[in-house]
Protein backbone atom coordinates (compact mmCIF):
# COMPACT_ATOMS: atom_id res chain seq x y z
CA UNK A 1 0.00 0.00 0.00
CA UNK A 2 1.29 3.71 -1.08
CA UNK A 3 2.15 5.56 2.03
CA UNK A 4 0.92 8.82 2.66
CA UNK A 5 4.29 10.58 2.04
CA UNK A 6 4.99 8.59 -1.19
CA UNK A 7 1.68 10.18 -2.23
CA UNK A 8 1.73 13.77 -1.28
CA UNK A 9 5.60 13.65 -2.95
CA UNK A 10 3.61 12.68 -6.10
CA UNK A 11 1.00 15.95 -5.81
CA UNK A 12 3.98 18.03 -5.65
CA UNK A 13 2.39 20.24 -3.25
CA UNK A 14 5.43 22.82 -2.96
CA UNK A 15 4.36 23.69 -6.82
CA UNK A 16 0.94 25.00 -6.22
CA UNK A 17 1.98 28.08 -5.42
CA UNK A 18 1.35 28.61 -8.71
CA UNK A 19 -2.09 28.00 -8.65
CA UNK A 20 -2.08 31.43 -6.82
CA UNK A 21 -2.97 32.93 -9.87
CA UNK A 22 -6.50 32.15 -9.57
CA UNK A 23 -6.98 34.73 -7.33
CA UNK A 24 -5.25 37.25 -9.07
CA UNK A 25 -8.65 39.05 -10.68
CA UNK A 26 -10.03 38.46 -7.12
CA UNK A 27 -7.36 41.19 -5.86
CA UNK A 28 -7.06 43.35 -8.76
CA UNK A 29 -10.68 43.72 -9.01
CA UNK A 30 -10.83 45.13 -5.50
CA UNK A 31 -13.30 42.13 -4.06
CA UNK A 32 -10.33 40.38 -1.48
CA UNK A 33 -12.13 41.63 1.29
CA UNK A 34 -15.81 40.73 0.17
CA UNK A 35 -16.44 37.30 1.92
CA UNK A 36 -18.73 35.96 -0.76
CA UNK A 37 -15.85 36.65 -3.82
CA UNK A 38 -13.08 35.11 -1.44
CA UNK A 39 -14.72 32.62 -0.60
CA UNK A 40 -15.56 31.35 -4.42
CA UNK A 41 -11.86 32.14 -5.22
CA UNK A 42 -10.70 30.15 -2.42
CA UNK A 43 -13.06 26.87 -3.90
CA UNK A 44 -10.86 27.78 -7.57
CA UNK A 45 -7.75 27.73 -6.18
CA UNK A 46 -8.16 24.55 -3.93
CA UNK A 47 -10.07 23.08 -7.28
CA UNK A 48 -6.96 23.87 -9.58
CA UNK A 49 -4.28 22.83 -6.70
CA UNK A 50 -6.28 19.46 -7.31
CA UNK A 51 -6.26 19.48 -11.27
CA UNK A 52 -2.49 20.21 -10.74
CA UNK A 53 -1.75 17.53 -8.49
CA UNK A 54 -4.16 15.03 -10.89
CA UNK A 55 -1.52 16.86 -13.95
CA UNK A 56 1.59 15.95 -11.66
CA UNK A 57 0.67 12.15 -10.75
CA UNK A 58 -0.11 11.00 -14.52
CA UNK A 59 3.31 13.24 -15.96
CA UNK A 60 4.97 10.88 -13.43
CA UNK A 61 3.24 7.42 -14.61
CA UNK A 62 4.22 8.25 -17.98
CA UNK A 63 7.66 9.11 -17.71
CA UNK A 64 8.49 6.73 -15.21
CA UNK A 65 11.03 4.56 -17.65
CA UNK A 66 12.70 7.72 -18.03
CA UNK A 67 12.53 9.02 -14.49
CA UNK A 68 14.46 5.81 -13.51
CA UNK A 69 17.38 6.54 -15.89
CA UNK A 70 17.63 10.19 -14.51
CA UNK A 71 20.17 10.86 -11.67
CA UNK A 72 17.67 12.93 -9.73
CA UNK A 73 14.06 12.11 -11.08
CA UNK A 74 14.47 8.70 -10.28
CA UNK A 75 13.73 9.04 -6.57
CA UNK A 76 10.05 10.33 -7.57
CA UNK A 77 7.85 7.89 -5.80
CA UNK A 78 6.16 6.22 -8.68
CA UNK A 79 10.02 5.51 -10.51
CA UNK A 80 11.18 4.56 -7.42
CA UNK A 81 8.35 2.11 -6.70
CA UNK A 82 7.24 3.40 -3.91
CA UNK A 83 3.88 4.35 -5.58
CA UNK A 84 2.48 1.90 -8.05
CA UNK A 85 1.36 3.13 -11.62
CA UNK A 86 -2.00 1.88 -11.04
CA UNK A 87 -2.30 3.31 -7.91
CA UNK A 88 -1.36 6.75 -9.41
CA UNK A 89 -3.91 6.89 -11.63
CA UNK A 90 -6.87 6.09 -10.01
CA UNK A 91 -5.29 9.10 -7.70
CA UNK A 92 -5.38 11.21 -10.76
CA UNK A 93 -8.92 10.20 -11.88
CA UNK A 94 -10.04 10.80 -8.13
CA UNK A 95 -7.92 14.82 -8.41
CA UNK A 96 -9.54 15.55 -11.74
CA UNK A 97 -13.07 14.56 -11.17
CA UNK A 98 -12.93 16.31 -7.89
CA UNK A 99 -11.24 19.33 -9.23
CA UNK A 100 -13.34 19.51 -12.44
CA UNK A 101 -16.80 19.08 -10.08
CA UNK A 102 -15.66 22.06 -7.73
CA UNK A 103 -15.07 24.29 -10.58
CA UNK A 104 -18.60 22.91 -12.25
CA UNK A 105 -20.43 23.83 -8.74
CA UNK A 106 -19.17 27.48 -8.90
CA UNK A 107 -20.06 28.36 -12.42
CA UNK A 108 -19.64 26.69 -15.87
CA UNK A 109 -17.15 28.93 -17.12
CA UNK A 110 -15.02 27.95 -14.37
CA UNK A 111 -15.13 24.42 -15.17
CA UNK A 112 -14.58 25.19 -19.12
CA UNK A 113 -11.59 26.41 -18.28
CA UNK A 114 -10.47 23.98 -15.37
CA UNK A 115 -11.50 21.38 -18.91
CA UNK A 116 -9.15 23.61 -20.77
CA UNK A 117 -6.06 23.28 -18.44
CA UNK A 118 -6.45 19.76 -18.35
CA UNK A 119 -6.49 18.96 -22.38
CA UNK A 120 -3.69 21.48 -22.56
CA UNK A 121 -1.40 19.88 -19.87
CA UNK A 122 -2.28 16.23 -21.06
CA UNK A 123 -1.46 17.32 -24.74
CA UNK A 124 1.99 18.40 -23.12
CA UNK A 125 3.04 15.47 -20.69
CA UNK A 126 1.54 13.00 -23.77
CA UNK A 127 3.83 14.86 -26.49
CA UNK A 128 4.18 18.81 -26.59
CA UNK A 129 6.50 18.63 -23.89
CA UNK A 130 9.01 16.82 -26.02
CA UNK A 131 8.42 19.95 -28.69
CA UNK A 132 11.42 22.77 -28.49
CA UNK A 133 9.22 26.10 -27.79
CA UNK A 134 5.87 25.00 -28.21
CA UNK A 135 6.34 23.41 -24.46
CA UNK A 136 6.98 26.74 -23.38
CA UNK A 137 4.14 28.40 -24.40
CA UNK A 138 1.61 25.18 -23.53
CA UNK A 139 2.95 26.16 -19.83
CA UNK A 140 2.57 29.55 -20.20
CA UNK A 141 -0.93 29.08 -21.47
CA UNK A 142 -1.68 27.14 -18.32
CA UNK A 143 -1.51 30.41 -16.29
CA UNK A 144 -3.02 32.07 -18.03
CA UNK A 145 -5.65 29.74 -17.94
CA UNK A 146 -5.68 29.84 -14.02
CA UNK A 147 -5.97 33.66 -14.56
CA UNK A 148 -9.62 33.26 -16.55
CA UNK A 149 -10.76 30.40 -14.53
CA UNK A 150 -10.44 33.00 -11.07
CA UNK A 151 -12.03 35.46 -13.03
CA UNK A 152 -14.79 33.40 -13.90
CA UNK A 153 -15.40 31.85 -10.25
CA UNK A 154 -16.40 35.29 -9.33
CA UNK A 155 -17.91 36.55 -12.61
CA UNK A 156 -15.18 39.10 -13.46
CA UNK A 157 -13.44 39.65 -16.86
CA UNK A 158 -9.62 39.63 -16.30
CA UNK A 159 -8.32 42.53 -17.88
CA UNK A 160 -5.90 42.32 -20.93
CA UNK A 161 -3.10 44.15 -18.96
CA UNK A 162 -3.09 41.12 -16.54
CA UNK A 163 -3.72 38.36 -19.24
CA UNK A 164 -0.67 39.92 -21.01
CA UNK A 165 1.59 40.12 -18.25
CA UNK A 166 1.10 36.51 -16.95
CA UNK A 167 1.43 35.42 -20.23
CA UNK A 168 4.71 37.30 -20.58
CA UNK A 169 5.89 36.39 -16.89
CA UNK A 170 5.23 32.55 -17.76
CA UNK A 171 7.04 32.67 -20.72
CA UNK A 172 9.97 34.37 -19.05
CA UNK A 173 10.28 31.80 -16.26
CA UNK A 174 9.56 28.72 -19.07
CA UNK A 175 12.70 29.90 -20.57
CA UNK A 176 14.48 30.06 -17.76
CA UNK A 177 14.26 27.00 -16.74
CA UNK A 178 15.27 25.59 -20.00
CA UNK A 179 18.61 27.95 -19.75
CA UNK A 180 19.25 26.47 -16.30
CA UNK A 181 18.77 22.54 -17.73
CA UNK A 182 21.01 23.82 -20.96
CA UNK A 183 23.91 25.56 -18.75
CA UNK A 184 23.29 22.50 -16.25
CA UNK A 185 24.16 19.64 -19.17
CA UNK A 186 26.96 21.98 -20.32
CA UNK A 187 28.97 22.10 -17.31
CA UNK A 188 27.92 18.57 -16.40
CA UNK A 189 29.27 17.69 -20.09
CA UNK A 190 26.51 15.75 -21.08
CA UNK A 191 23.64 15.67 -23.66
CA UNK A 192 20.73 18.16 -22.52
CA UNK A 193 18.51 16.17 -24.58
CA UNK A 194 18.81 13.37 -22.03
CA UNK A 195 17.43 15.19 -19.51
CA UNK A 196 14.74 17.18 -21.36
CA UNK A 197 13.92 15.53 -25.44
CA UNK A 198 12.74 19.38 -26.00
CA UNK A 199 16.24 20.61 -25.09
CA UNK A 200 17.37 19.66 -28.45
CA UNK A 201 15.73 21.87 -30.25
CA UNK A 202 17.06 24.63 -28.06
CA UNK A 203 20.08 26.83 -28.52
CA UNK A 204 21.68 28.18 -24.73
CA UNK A 205 22.28 31.70 -26.93
CA UNK A 206 18.86 31.89 -28.06
CA UNK A 207 17.39 30.83 -25.04
CA UNK A 208 19.12 33.80 -23.02
CA UNK A 209 18.17 36.21 -25.80
CA UNK A 210 14.72 35.39 -25.51
CA UNK A 211 14.78 35.48 -22.25
CA UNK A 212 15.97 39.32 -22.18
CA UNK A 213 13.43 40.12 -24.62
CA UNK A 214 10.61 38.76 -22.56
CA UNK A 215 12.10 40.54 -19.27
CA UNK A 216 12.26 43.57 -20.83
CA UNK A 217 8.26 43.40 -22.13
CA UNK A 218 7.62 41.75 -19.19
CA UNK A 219 9.11 44.69 -17.09
CA UNK A 220 7.53 47.52 -20.05
CA UNK A 221 3.98 45.91 -20.11
CA UNK A 222 3.63 45.80 -16.36
CA UNK A 223 4.61 49.24 -16.58
CA UNK A 224 1.97 50.22 -18.95
CA UNK A 225 -0.58 48.93 -17.06
CA UNK A 226 0.44 50.53 -14.05
CA UNK A 227 -0.23 53.97 -15.87
CA UNK A 228 -2.83 53.00 -18.42
CA UNK A 229 -5.73 55.42 -17.76
CA UNK A 230 -8.18 52.73 -17.32
CA UNK A 231 -5.95 51.52 -14.18
CA UNK A 232 -5.38 54.48 -13.04
CA UNK A 233 -9.19 55.44 -13.07
CA UNK A 234 -10.17 52.29 -11.90
CA UNK A 235 -7.98 52.39 -8.72
CA UNK A 236 -8.37 56.11 -7.96
CA UNK A 237 -4.61 57.20 -7.87
CA UNK A 238 -1.57 56.88 -10.45
CA UNK A 239 0.68 55.52 -7.33
CA UNK A 240 0.44 52.11 -8.86
CA UNK A 241 3.93 52.56 -10.99
CA UNK A 242 5.40 52.93 -7.45
CA UNK A 243 5.06 48.90 -7.31
CA UNK A 244 6.64 48.86 -10.69
CA UNK A 245 10.42 48.57 -9.31
CA UNK A 246 9.83 45.33 -7.18
CA UNK A 247 8.79 43.60 -10.67
CA UNK A 248 12.19 44.53 -12.37
CA UNK A 249 14.16 43.52 -8.99
CA UNK A 250 11.73 40.26 -9.43
CA UNK A 251 12.84 39.78 -13.22
CA UNK A 252 16.52 40.23 -12.67
CA UNK A 253 16.47 37.89 -9.27
CA UNK A 254 15.20 35.31 -11.24
CA UNK A 255 17.84 35.46 -14.06
CA UNK A 256 20.58 35.36 -11.55
CA UNK A 257 19.42 32.04 -10.33
CA UNK A 258 18.70 30.80 -13.78
CA UNK A 259 22.24 32.26 -15.50
CA UNK A 260 24.29 32.15 -12.80
CA UNK A 261 26.84 28.86 -12.55
CA UNK A 262 24.22 26.42 -12.20
CA UNK A 263 23.14 24.25 -9.43
CA UNK A 264 20.91 21.15 -9.81
CA UNK A 265 17.57 22.57 -8.38
CA UNK A 266 15.52 23.79 -10.99
CA UNK A 267 15.48 27.97 -10.34
CA UNK A 268 11.37 27.89 -10.17
CA UNK A 269 11.84 25.65 -7.06
CA UNK A 270 15.67 28.13 -6.23
CA UNK A 271 13.00 31.36 -6.26
CA UNK A 272 11.23 29.80 -3.82
CA UNK A 273 13.75 29.75 -1.44
CA UNK A 274 15.69 32.51 -1.74
CA UNK A 275 15.66 35.07 0.66
CA UNK A 276 16.13 38.50 -1.85
CA UNK A 277 13.28 36.89 -4.24
CA UNK A 278 11.12 36.10 -1.48
CA UNK A 279 11.60 39.45 0.65
CA UNK A 280 11.16 41.42 -2.36
CA UNK A 281 7.82 39.58 -3.46
CA UNK A 282 6.82 40.41 0.01
CA UNK A 283 7.35 43.90 -0.45
CA UNK A 284 5.37 44.12 -4.01
CA UNK A 285 2.15 42.29 -2.45
CA UNK A 286 2.69 44.83 1.04
CA UNK A 287 2.75 47.65 -1.75
CA UNK A 288 0.05 46.79 -3.69
CA UNK A 289 -2.50 46.18 -1.24
CA UNK A 290 -1.58 49.56 0.43
CA UNK A 291 -2.39 51.26 -2.79
CA UNK A 292 -5.37 49.36 -3.93
CA UNK A 293 -6.83 48.48 -0.67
Amino acid sequence: MASARAVIRTLRPHQWVKNLFVAAPLVFAKHLVDGGYLWRTGVAVAAFCALSGAVYALNDVLDAEADRAHPTKRNRPIAAGELSERSAVMLAIALAVAGLGACFALSWQTAAWAGAYLVMNLAYSLKLKHVAFVDVVLIASGFMTRVAAGGAAIAVAPSRWLLVCTGLLATYLALGKRAHELALATRDGRDASTTRAALAGYRDGWVRLAMLVLGLATAAAYVLYTVDAHTVEFFGTNELAWSAPFCVVGLARFAWLALRSPRPDSPTDAMLRDGIFLSNLLAWGVVILVIVY
